[in-house]
């Protein structure tokens, strides 16, 4: 799942994420599939993009990671999955 299709290289809408969330990533995860979510060509992603996209995933079923891949991330997008990824797998404890 390409996430530049769906915004540009700016990732900055949350609508849009909730809807690749639910259209794309809930039910790959539903079938017990493999996902990945790539982030080529996006330069900058804001954090509650990645909020909507994967925080309520993780919230409720932390092992869903498993299953989650995040490709081609420069540092800046990287370093929001990774806090926001954080601080949901703290919500669920």
């Amino acid at each position: 799942m390409k996430v530049f299709d769906f915004s540009g290289d700016f990732a900055g809408d949350k609508d849009a994420a909730a809807s690749v969330r639910d259209i794309y990533i809930r039910p790959a995860l539903a079938r017990g599939e493999q996902i990945v979510v790539d982030f080529g060509g996006v330069d900058l992603a804001t954090q509650s993009f990645i909020h909507a996209l994967v925080a309520g995933i993780v919230r409720e079923d932390p092992a869903s990671l498993d299953l989650i891949s995040f490709k081609n991330c420069n540092d800046s997008v990287r370093s929001i999955i990774e806090i926001v990824v954080e601080y949901a797998q703290d919500e669920f404890k």
